[in-house]
Parts: C-alpha cells; sequence; structure tokens
C-alpha cells in the first residue's frame, strides 16, 4: 500500500502543495494556489502529468484550503489516502529544533514567535489551522526551516550587542532555507559516495530568497541568514548585509518610520532596487546584455557578496570538500556559476565550461577532473525533504 503525505508550503499570498508516496517517493499529485486575496486569483492542480486550472477569487488562505480539497476531489488523487500533512514552518526559533507533531500549543508558540518572521510565520499558521480544519482526522506536522542550523555554534550564531538585551528578545542568528540546506548536502555526499559525516561543503541555495551555509562532517557550523531571513547575501528585493547604522540615518535624515525602512529593505532592494524593478534574472541578463549600466552593477554586487561569503566559509572549514549551486538561479543559471568559480579558481574551484552549460533537472558534477574542489549542481526538492521529516514524526 502507498503512503501518501500532503505536503504544504503557505506564503502570504500562495499556497505550493504536493502529495508525495513516502514509500517510493513518487510525486502524486502538485499544485499551486497564487494571488490569494486577489480578484484574479487561481489554483493548477496536476495529477498523472495533466494540469488543471480552476480560476476563482480566494480571499484568504481557510478559502484556498477549501478551494485544493474542491480540486483533489474533482482530479484525484483521493486525500482520503493521505496518512498526514506536513507543514513549513520558517521560524522555530530556540523553541523548535526538530520537526513536531502540530497541537494548540505548537500553534500557540508560532505565533509567539510571528515577530521574528513577520512575512512568513503568519500565512503559514493560517495555512496550518485550515488545513486542520479540512483534514482534522490526520496528524499534522511542522517543520521549521530554522531546525537544521540549531546546530551553530554560539560563536557563529551570537550578535555582539547587549547580552541581556539579546537574552531577553532572543536576539540571535538562526537561519533559513534549512530544509533545503540539509537535503541537498545529504545529496552531495550521495553523490560523492562519501559518508556524510566525512564531507565538508558549502551550499549556495540561490533563488528569489537566497543563503549559503557552511557545513562540517553533517553539521551545519555558519549560514548567511541571521535572525531574520533579510541577513546575508543580496537576494531579490532584499538588500541582505547593510550598515546597521543605515536605520538610524534614514530615520533621522529621511524622516522614514521603522516599518517603512523595513519595507525598503524587503521589498523594494536587493537586485530590484538596484535595478528600478527587475528581480528575476533572466530579465536582468537580457539588459545586461542590451548595456545596461544598473543591470550590470547590480549583477556584479550580486556576485562580489556571494563570493565573499564563499570564501570566508571557506576559511572558518579550513578547506572544503564541494560547492553546491542550488534553487532557481543556482540551478538554472550557468553565468552565475561561471562568475563565482571564475573569481575562485585560484583557491581551487575549477569550473568544466562545457559542463556548466548543460541544462538538466539531475544533479550534476560541474568541475573539471583534477578540480580540488568539487563543483556540483543539486536540484533543491524541500517538499520531499518535508515529507520524509514528516513520515519519521509519524513513525516514531
Amino acid at each position: 500500500m502507498p503512503t501518501p503525505i500532503l505536503v504544504l508550503n503557505c506564503g502570504s499570498s500562495s499556497i505550493k502543495y504536493q502529495v508525495i508516496d513516502v514509500d517510493d517517493e513518487s510525486r502524486l499529485a502538485t499544485g499551486l494556489v497564487q494571488k490569494i486575496g486577489l480578484v484574479d486569483s487561481s489554483l493548477e492542480h496536476t495529477v498523472d502529468g495533466i494540469s488543471h486550472r480552476i480560476d476563482r477569487m480566494v480571499a484568504d488562505h481557510q478559502q484556498a484550503l477549501e478551494l485544493i480539497v474542491s480540486a483533489f476531489g474533482m482530479y484525484g488523487p483521493p486525500l482520503a489516502d493521505v496518512v498526514a500533512v506536513g507543514h513549513r514552518a520558517v521560524h522555530g526559533g530556540e523553541a523548535f529544533r526538530q520537526p513536531v507533531q502540530i497541537d494548540a500549543g505548537v500553534i500557540d508558540k508560532l505565533r509567539e514567535l510571528s515577530p521574528l518572521a513577520p512575512l512568513h510565520n503568519p500565512p503559514g499558521i493560517a495555512g496550518i489551522e485550515a488545513a486542520m480544519a479540512d483534514l482534522p482526522d490526520v496528524p499534522h506536522v511542522a517543520v521549521f526551516d530554522t531546525a537544521f542550523f540549531s546546530t551553530l555554534p554560539a560563536e557563529a550564531y551570537t550578535y555582539a550587542i547587549d547580552a541581556d538585551i539579546a537574552k531577553e528578545y532572543s536576539i540571535r542568528k538562526y537561519g533559513f532555507h534549512g530544509t533545503s540546506h540539509k537535503y541537498v548536502s545529504e545529496r552531495v555526499a550521495e553523490l560523492l559516495e562519501r559518508p556524510y559525516d566525512e564531507v565538508d561543503q558549502i551550499v549556495c541555495h540561490l533563488g528569489n530568497g537566497a543563503s549559503i551555509s557552511a557545513i562540517r562532517g553533517g553539521v551545519a557550523v555558519d549560514t548567511s541568514m541571521g535572525l531574520t531571513p533579510l541577513q546575508g547575501l543580496v537576494m531579490g528585493t532584499r538588500s541582505g548585509d547593510v550598515d546597521p547604522g543605515l536605520h538610524a540615518y534614514l530615520a533621522r535624515e529621511a524622516g522614514m518610520s521603522v516599518a517603512e525602512i523595513d519595507r525598503l529593505l524587503n521589498n523594494r532592494s536587493g537586485i530590484s532596487g538596484l535595478t528600478g524593478g527587475t528581480s528575476d534574472f533572466r530579465d536582468l541578463a537580457d539588459r545586461i546584455a542590451a548595456g545596461d549600466v544598473a543591470a550590470k552593477l547590480a549583477y556584479d554586487v550580486y556576485i562580489h557578496r556571494l563570493v565573499s561569503y564563499i570564501g570566508s566559509y571557506l576559511a572558518i572549514l579550513g578547506g572544503i570538500d564541494a560547492i553546491t549551486f542550488t534553487a532557481g538561479v543556482g540551478e538554472n543559471d550557468d553565468a552565475v556559476r561561471e562568475s563565482v568559480c571564475d573569481r575562485l579558481a585560484p583557491l581551487g574551484f575549477l569550473l568544466d565550461d562545457e559542463a556548466n552549460k548543460v541544462r538538466s533537472k539531475e544533479p550534476r558534477r560541474i568541475s573539471q577532473p583534477d578540480s580540488p574542489i568539487q563543483i556540483l549542481v543539486v536540484p533543491t526538492n524541500e517538499e520531499l525533504a518535508m515529507a520524509r521529516e514528516t513520515q519519521k514524526v509519524i513513525s516514531a
């Protein structure tokens, strides 16, 4: 008998979902509800390679889950066969270091943690509550983005601010995208045919949100995102690292409120902020090819920050066996990979240019045979990783 698990990934205006049979790790269904709260919201539900689209106004996450349930009723597979639901929970704080079965206490704690991830935890909670209302007879499991980085040493997660303030308000580096970093780093060890705990590696999760991790023998020792998902690399609309004095300066000189500065750094910065609205790397490449100076600067800033982090993590780890690119940009943009590896070539990152240009959905090496450091592309699969974690919880 198959063991199907429904995996839900709730964003502020979308819900991505998959049904995965954890026995053979096949996908039985995938889907996306997008533009929740807007008049042109829609659902796309795919089963057996056939996509079914429903255009309907979806006011909130409760209505979105009801639409998902109706799509399963119309097109299958039957939700009655689902044995559990796994939910992506972005911020687990210090309270949740492992996936947990959800109850009222877990939901209350997630609400307490919402100020640490105001863009992510509230829609996640809304999705959990809606799913538990629609599927009350199966266990629901929260899988935390922050859990993989609970192993960070104090020297890596501690901010150099007043220790009492930090303790009172739980201020520290937490890290995000942990489910992806864990999945990809484990796949790297498999591809290298080495035990996970013997591989020192750097993983670059480069999507609209971007993060990088340093992993020593299967244990995360540093990562770029911090207290919130704003810290670190340059991203699609997020600034990444800026001088902390920027907030006071903008408040004083521009009269901006804390909320306005927060929106600036999260929604009007990064590649989009530097280019006047372009955040997709395909569009960025077109603008660079057309001679757009702002686009070229944005690209150079992005690469500079990424290379800087790789160099620092190389030093922290004292050498690595592999570096891996994953997520939308990391998996698909050969120019980004080439730019990074060209700058790092003197340190042992020897890219095979032809292998790098190959487009594939399969994990692969793109380094030269004699490269001291293996360079890989490994497509992430957070949904599969969540299904595996959910299965572990309900089987315990």
